[in-house]
């Protein structure tokens, strides 16, 4: 499968650190994969009820895209992309370096924390 930039021509909107909570911490029973459609959350801002569609691709230090098929790193750098552009404005007022946020499916699976603002600001609306 391609990557998210590839499929859409644009940059990621911001790049996070993360670190997936075991299974005995609430986190997924099973292994995670690339291009898997969790949500994103913020940390101090109570947005508990809203689906955002914020899509981590999981990336190696040096920004490759990891291959598809395989296992990701329980800990590691994943690129965000905003796929549903109606809260895309919200997004550009709250996400900074340094933001706190969890990776969702239906819970929380992982903690995350922005660690570059990429495309977010330039990125035109989708």
């Amino acid at each position: 499968m391609p990557s998210y930039s590839e499929t859409t021509g644009l940059p990621p909107d911001f790049r996070v650190s993360y670190s997936l909570f075991s299974p005995e911490e609430g986190g997924r029973k099973r292994p995670h994969y690339q291009h898997i459609r969790w949500d994103f959350s913020y940390e101090a801002i109570a947005t508990r009820n809203l689906l955002f569609m914020i899509w981590p691709e999981f990336i190696t230090p040096a920004g490759d895209m990891l291959p598809e098929g395989v296992p990701m790193p329980q800990h590691g750098l994943a690129d965000m992309f905003i796929i549903s552009p109606h809260h895309r404005e919200f997004h550009t007022r709250h996400i900074h370096r340094g933001l706190r946020g969890y990776l969702h499916e239906g819970h929380r699976v992982g903690v995350c924390e922005v660690v570059e603002v990429l495309g977010l600001h330039t990125n035109p609306r989708r």
